[in-house]
């Protein structure tokens, strides 16, 4: 079982950035591979970010490569998410998940879920 919890999220304005963190409960964080989703007012929860359990691997969606980047620390049981760069776009709840099944971008493989942090970015 692992409990998840976003934080850092905020109001900033377009090129500005914001570092979003998870916190995760339970001793086997460190074998879960880590994902970022989120979801636009009237929109579908979208694939951010995935990271694999040893931070060796990483993938990002289109739309967001270049200025964001998914990074884990196992000793903190922590995963950030570093966004450069924002857009008017980028604004959306962020939810962090975890899957024991390796680096993946569907929401269906996930089987943990935070609760979200907002992000709204003005232009």
């Amino acid at each position: 079982q692992v409990q998840l919890v976003e934080s850092g999220g905020g109001l900033v304005q377009a090129g500005d950035s914001l570092r979003l963190s998870c916190a995760a409960s339970g001793r086997t964080f460190s074998s879960y591979s880590m994902g970022w989703f989120r979801q636009a007012p009237g929109k579908e929860r979208e694939f951010v970010a995935a990271i694999s359990w040893s931070a060796g691997s990483t993938y990002y969606a289109d739309s967001v490569k270049g200025r964001f980047t998914i990074s884990r620390d196992n000793a903190k049981n922590t995963v950030y998410l570093q966004m450069n760069s924002l857009k008017p776009e980028d604004t959306a709840v962020y939810y962090c998940a975890a899957n024991g099944y390796g680096l993946r971008l569907r929401l269906l493989d996930y089987d943990y879920w935070g609760q979200g942090t907002q992000v709204t970015v003005s232009s």
